[in-house]
């Protein structure tokens, strides 16, 4: 059976339109352009349904035909979601009030997908937080109303099935799957109080005990919740406004894991300074921090929180895993200049790199083959447009907008787990990157070698590629390592017949060294010696490969003269 084809929708100042992704590259010969501005587009979770606003209703259509499914009278929406299975369409626009209306109509509507009728009709004022969440089967909904949350059951909202009274709860996260659902929710510190996170399980919200994990930290103004797939464990980034030390222009972040099993625990990274992303792995058992004053380093902990691999550092602020999981993306966006690593996870090893100055927006096509990346408005007015690539580093398509015209957004079709299985990866670096030009140097000075680099930061390789770096033990085999010592000490007394070798009898420096009857010879004679033994040691911290200092390169260049006092002293006993 051929695999499908993902479609790419397009969203811009001159419409809306849906690409065939791979290998066709063409617009869907059943899709009508839309030339009308468009406000908003959502795809369906499974893929089968696609939506968009012009400015004039809201239309939904089947994705493999294109027919119209149903169409809303909604030309304010600004916001679309559908609920997992599809049965639900969720629309905002923004809350207004009229003379005629004083406390304004309700601005988030509910709506059968099917039959087009409205289920609820309620006021969401702020566009935080705007979607309820659903659990995977559609049995749970959970929204936030006045700082507790509201549960709902079997998509029936004439009741509230069940509440979660806490103070203060100011954002919460549905975990995935179906059920039994898990709820994290976090509330601020107030008044020398610590903020803290905790994870329910639906039905018990209340009473002591009901929590299953529980987390408090003071350094959090506001948090970012990721449960993994498999809703076993959930990542904490809590951040502040404003870093005290002044070390830092992003503020302070910390990271904290939660276990359904009620396991807590700071991760400790291998760098200090922001943390600009972390996401779990599709496979739920590892998760990827980009984490440290530039340039960044990134690597990746199990969920003990010890380090697997450590990926050096660069220029990156963001990590992407592929949706099978294989392949992990380290890119640098923003204020970087957009370039763009491919690992392949399993042998911790980079498949290709390539440079995208400008881009706005990266994601990883279903397929797990290839990635679009796009300079949107309005973060860039300026060369707006969006390039499709193969992970090798190959550019296989490229959609430029007219003249005067912007791109606002483009969205990959998603496809249920399972539909594309991982490829067996391409292992060769494509040429997708100029070398690097060389700096200027005098015409007086070229015949000389070339000096040394005078970069501000040197970027540090990844940990398979340091000369003499061995794997550093997690606290579990260090553990494992001191009982299999001890076990082995106890074996050797408890043979009989056997003795410990005697151990040599400590010289003291008196009886290990002529003396020369005069105090201060000795004295001196003693301070060369720690002289030299001090640059044998900078010698071989040289052929480790470590880059010393100036001083240590004058230290070493004495050896000679030293050695020529040591001798010179030594004739004279």
């Amino acid at each position: 059976m051929a695999a499908p084809i993902p479609l790419l929708a397009v969203r811009g100042s001159d419409g809306t339109s849906l690409l065939r992704g791979p290998p066709a590259w063409d617009q869907h010969p059943s899709f009508q352009r839309d030339a009308g501005s468009s406000r908003c587009v959502a795809f369906s979770r499974d893929g089968t349904l696609f939506s968009w606003c012009n400015g004039h209703n809201v239309s939904v259509v089947k994705c493999s035909d294109c027919s119209i499914l149903s169409t809303f009278d909604l030309p304010k929406t600004s916001l679309l979601e559908f609920s997992p299975l599809n049965s639900i369409l969720v629309t905002w626009q923004a809350y207004s009030k009229t003379p005629s209306c004083p406390q304004g109509d309700p601005n988030l509507q509910l709506w059968n997908t099917q039959s087009g009728q409205l289920i609820k009709a309620l006021y969401q004022k702020k566009v935080e937080a705007w979607c309820p969440s659903w659990s995977d089967d559609e049995d749970v909904c959970v929204r936030s109303v006045n700082n507790e949350l509201h549960f709902y059951q079997n998509n029936d909202y004439s009741v509230v099935a069940n509440k979660l009274h806490m103070q203060k709860v100011s954002d919460y996260v549905l975990s995935p799957g179906g059920g039994p659902s898990k709820v994290a929710v976090f509330v601020p510190g107030s008044k020398g109080a610590p903020s803290f996170v905790r994870l329910y399980q639906y039905p018990v919200l209340g009473g002591p005990g009901a929590a299953l994990a529980n987390k408090s930290f003071f350094k959090a103004d506001r948090v970012v919740m990721q449960w993994n797939q498999k809703a076993s464990a959930l990542l904490v980034t809590a951040s502040t406004e404003v870093d005290r030390t002044g070390s830092s222009y992003y503020g302070e972040q910390t990271l904290h894991f939660l276990s359904v099993s009620g396991e807590t625990a700071l991760v400790q990274l291998l760098k200090p300074g922001p943390v600009y992303d972390v996401v779990w792995s599709p496979g739920s058992t590892e998760f990827c921090v980009v984490h440290g004053f530039m340039p960044a380093k990134a690597a990746v902990f199990n969920l003990k929180c010890d380090p697997l691999f450590d990926f050096g550092t660069g220029p990156r602020n963001a990590a992407f895993y592929s949706p099978q999981g294989h392949i992990l993306v380290l890119a640098g966006f923003g204020n970087l200049r957009g370039q763009i690593e491919v690992w392949d996870v399993k042998k911790n090893k980079q498949v290709s790199r390539l440079q995208v100055p400008d881009t706005t927006h990266f994601c990883w096509c279903p397929d797990g083959e290839h990635v679009v990346t796009a300079t949107c408005s309005p973060r860039l007015r300026v060369g707006n447009g969006y390039k499709i690539w193969h992970y090798s580093g190959r550019l296989q398509h490229t959609g430029e907008v007219g003249a005067g015209a912007e791109l606002w957004q483009v969205r990959w079709q998603p496809f249920p787990p399972g539909s594309f299985p991982p490829r067996p990866i391409q292992q060769q670096v494509a040429p997708s990157e100029a070398p690097p030009t060389q700096a200027y140097r005098p015409p007086a000075l070229r015949h000389l070698p070339a000096a040394a680099s005078t970069m501000l930061h040197e970027e540090e390789p990844p940990q398979n590629l340091r000369p003499g770096e061995q794997k550093v033990p997690s606290k579990a085999a260090l553990k494992n390592q001191k009982k299999r010592e001890a076990k082995k000490a106890a074996k050797q007394e408890a043979k009989p017949g056997m003795e410990p070798p005697p151990q040599p009898a400590p010289t003291s420096s008196s009886q290990s060294e002529p003396s020369s009857g005069d105090p201060e010879v000795d004295k001196k004679i003693k301070n060369l010696k720690k002289k030299l033994k001090a640059i044998e040691e900078l010698k071989e911290q040289q052929a480790d490969g470590k880059v010393l200092q100036k001083n240590q390169l004058e230290k070493m260049q004495k050896e000679e003269e030293l050695l020529k006092e040591l001798q010179e002293l030594q004739v004279t006993q």
